[in-house]
């Protein structure tokens, strides 16, 4: 079963800023609850590049490694979950609402793991996101 999420904020920020913010993967940690990235191919810039997140506490957990499809600075990036825990695609988009205020939106279309049971676990669990 295919779960989607989306996440919609205004930020106070110009768009090239807040775009640059979102993919400095290593620093996603600091407004991702309970997940920390990091870098494992081209910088994890630009199409092709790669990056890898744990999510979890401690040592419970699962490591989600994704891969850039698209990369439209600073409009927009994608990515596709490589992961044997999470699979599907995510979506972050930055759009200008002014010269000092941006509207962040993340999309995610994933299938999370253990079928039907993984899927309300999710639902469970998506207020927190």
């Amino acid at each position: 079963m295919k779960a989607d999420l989306a996440l919609t904020q205004r930020v106070k920020a110009p768009q090239e800023k807040v775009f640059d913010e979102i993919v400095n993967w290593p620093k996603q940690g600091e407004w991702m609850l309970g997940t920390k990235v990091w870098v494992t191919k081209n910088d994890g810039v630009g199409v092709g590049g790669e990056f890898a997140a744990f999510t979890g506490v401690g040592k419970l957990g699962f490591v989600d490694p994704m891969r850039i499809t698209e990369w439209n600075r600073p409009h927009s990036v994608s990515v596709i979950h490589l992961g044997k825990v999470v699979k599907g695609t995510g979506a972050v988009q930055v759009k200008k609402i002014s010269e000092n205020e941006s509207e962040f939106i993340w999309s995610e279309s994933i299938y999370p793991p253990l079928g039907f049971f993984g899927y309300i676990g999710y639902k469970i669990i998506e207020p927190f996101f």
